[in-house]
């Protein structure tokens, strides 16, 4: 039985004008049900609506080969279908086994044919734009080797999967455009990214367990390492929808470049996350505009509720290691109450403060919380800049950490650490503000 299919033999055609779905999705299904195999793009621009990935079949891109989407939603998205969801995504699969996406060839999503109106510092988008990958519900799913480019929204959404391997992939959205995250976890176990390189208008590696999938339950067992990132919002974060568990989470040997925010748990809903280690990275962070959420902080960690109606629940057993961040904020610690964060480590973590971007310093952005009404400033607030600020937190450790202020900073940084009801202060290793008081 013939197990590789080429795309081309049942009538697509790359000429990047016409849709290619019916045969594409043709190649797809004959493969799956011939007991699975290759479908083949070979070289050319394929422009097409939306795909589904099928159980036992593996989409391999050939050198030179994009899958373009077609810049009419109607084609991605059926008239009344929800959005966030298969039905508002490019390409998909649904409850599927032993699905790959491979090769050396391209994913377009055309983000550019969505943008309503190009504002100095962020796009307008339309409500209905597609999801570029929407794959939920697979067991034993592999990524690897492709480039992903021009998200309208959420890139790579993984959601209610197990056993996830991408390896060696690169994303380059552009770095204006909201909600372009690059992978986004949702509600996954056993999940291992490695090698690849993003840059995302919003974050550029989320974790999330959002509420309206419940029945794929929690997340746990990930694992990302060797990644170079960039971000307008946050290069690495855990939130803000954590409507089940997220535990056991390492992130390790991971750059972070001109991004809004680098390691981040912002952590809003009911549900719990724990067991997380951040190590061994490389952090630069600068301020933007503040219609993208973040303040150059190189670490974040907050639990508040999005909304006075929102139950919080509790942020445990975190640890970063090792790491050096050069930023024009500092690190911040925030809980709703110090129940809500428990049991927070820093060691090794070395935060230079400086100024060079010019955008407006001195703010504590603590978006999405309670009384915001509008998502674009109404929760950033002004506020000294500390290297660390700790707020309402139970037992915190630094062990041998340091600030260094460049010389000649703006009044409002302030001083080295600020400490605001924390219950089990620890400070190992360090003078008695618990940083060595450098200044150069």
């Amino acid at each position: 039985m013939k197990t590789s299919y080429k795309i081309t033999d049942f009538g697509a055609i790359p000429d990047g004008v016409r849709n290619n779905a019916q045969a594409i999705q043709k190649a797809i299904d004959t493969c799956t049900a011939n007991g699975g195999g290759t479908v083949l793009v070979p070289q050319g621009v394929f422009l097409s609506g939306k795909i589904y990935l099928r159980s036992r079949v593996e989409l391999h891109l050939e050198f030179g080969a994009t899958l373009l989407c077609s810049g009419n939603i109607d084609d991605v998205h059926p008239p009344g279908a929800y959005i966030h969801d298969v039905e508002g995504a490019f390409i998909c699969t649904v409850d599927t086994e032993d699905v790959a996406i491979t090769g050396f060839g391209t994913i377009d999503g055309n983000g550019r044919a969505y943008i309503a109106e190009r504002l100095p510092h962020i796009y307008v988008m339309p409500e209905k734009r597609p999801i570029t990958f929407c794959l939920r519900g697979c067991k034993r799913l592999t990524i690897t080797g492709i480039t992903v480019r021009d998200g309208a929204n959420w890139t790579l959404w993984v959601l209610g999967c197990d056993d996830v391997m991408i390896r060696g992939i690169r994303i380059y959205n552009d770095l204006m455009l909201p909600n372009s995250d690059g992978i986004g976890i949702d509600r996954c176990r056993n999940v291992h990214i490695s090698d690849s390189h993003i840059e995302a208008g919003d974050d550029a590696i989320v974790l999330k367990t959002m509420r309206r999938f419940e029945r794929y339950g929690h997340s746990d067992n990930i694992v990302v390492r060797g990644c170079t990132l960039k971000s307008t919002s946050s290069a690495i974060c855990i939130g803000c929808e954590i409507s089940a568990p997220v535990r056991n989470v390492i992130f390790d040997d991971c750059i972070i470049s001109s991004s809004h925010r680098g390691l981040s748990i912002n952590h809003s809903y009911e549900s719990d996350i724990e067991n997380v280690l951040f190590s061994n990275m490389f952090i630069e962070t600068r301020i933007f505009h503040d219609r993208w959420w973040g303040r150059g902080e190189p670490i974040y960690v907050k639990v508040t509720p999005w909304t006075e109606r929102d139950q919080v629940g509790q942020t445990r057993n975190v640890r970063f290691q090792n790491i050096r961040a050069r930023g024009e904020n500092g690190v911040l610690v925030h809980g709703y109450e110090a129940e809500n964060l428990d049991g927070i480590e820093f060691e090794n973590v070395h935060i230079r403060l400086d100024k060079w971007s010019k955008w407006p310093g001195g703010q504590l952005d603590l978006r999405p919380c309670p009384g915001e009404a509008d998502g674009y400033g109404s929760g950033v607030f002004k506020h000294p800049t500390y290297g660390f600020l700790l707020q309402k937190a139970k037992n915190v450790t630094l062990r041998n950490c340091s600030v260094t202020m460049k010389e000649g900073l703006p009044d409002y940084f302030k001083d080295l650490l600020l400490v605001e009801q924390v219950e089990g202060l620890r400070i190992e290793g360090a003078s008695e503000l618990g940083l060595p008081a450098t200044v150069e």
